[in-house]
């Protein structure tokens, strides 16, 4: 098996992480693919452009994990009406800190508020699939249902792609590893807010948390 080591490819022994490669016992958990981090217009509330050449593919993948009964869930940020769960409560320390760094974000305000053009999805969320739709800050597991939606399916292994690489997919990351799960990220279907800071995470990632992959050996190795 095929897999990223602190960003170097190494073959590993399948075998040895046969309890990460069963498919019955997964679910690919898909982060934050909607309008407020992927449309191009200019008041786009928290850009990621870099996440916008990974929708297709992730569609693509998700197509055939479906069609070996992989289980897949969507995750997509949601605020109350208002903003009471963030900026005119106790604020994200991204919505301070990340400025200093890529400048003004002009329509940040605006980001993930429920009901809004921002929540909608721009991957594709086929019958059948499961969403979580409460995240409200950087890990898909807080404060949300999710644990009891993956545990309740006696899922063992999540699969993560999506954005952001050093954000809210290594917080995720970090989430699932406590509780137990066996994590696999999928190095081609993750964008970071650099190639720095991606290629930093998942290092962490192969370092600490799980597996880093190729979503075609992923497959590959479900198929297998």
């Amino acid at each position: 098996m095929k897999a990223w080591v602190y960003n170097e490819e190494r073959e590993l022994d399948a075998a040895q992480f046969a309890d990460y490669l069963d498919p019955a016992s997964t679910a690919v958990v898909s982060i934050d693919m909607h309008r407020g981090h992927l449309d191009d217009s200019p008041d786009c509330p928290c850009p990621a452009p870099r996440a916008r050449d990974v929708v297709a593919p992730i569609d693509g993948f998700h197509d055939a994990a479906r069609a070996l009964g992989v289980r897949i869930v969507h995750i997509r940020s949601v605020l109350r009406p208002g903003g009471v769960d963030d900026v005119h409560g106790i604020p994200s320390a991204w919505r301070r800190t990340f400025p200093l760094h890529v400048g003004e974000i002009p329509n940040a305000d605006a980001h993930a508020i429920e009901g809004s053009k921002w929540t909608e999805w721009v991957t594709r969320v086929a019958p059948g699939d499961m969403r979580v739709d409460n995240k409200r800050r950087l890990s898909a597991f807080y404060p949300t249902d999710l644990d009891f939606l993956l545990r309740n399916q006696r899922i063992e292994t999540v699969v993560l792609n999506g954005g952001f690489t050093d954000c809210c997919v290594l917080n995720t990351a970090f989430d699932a590893s406590n509780r137990n799960y066996r994590v696999i990220v999928l190095r081609d279907l993750v964008r970071g807010t650099d190639a720095h800071l991606e290629g930093a995470a998942l290092a962490m990632v192969s370092l600490h948390l799980g597996l880093v992959l190729d979503s075609a050996e992923l497959l590959r190795q479900w198929r297998g």
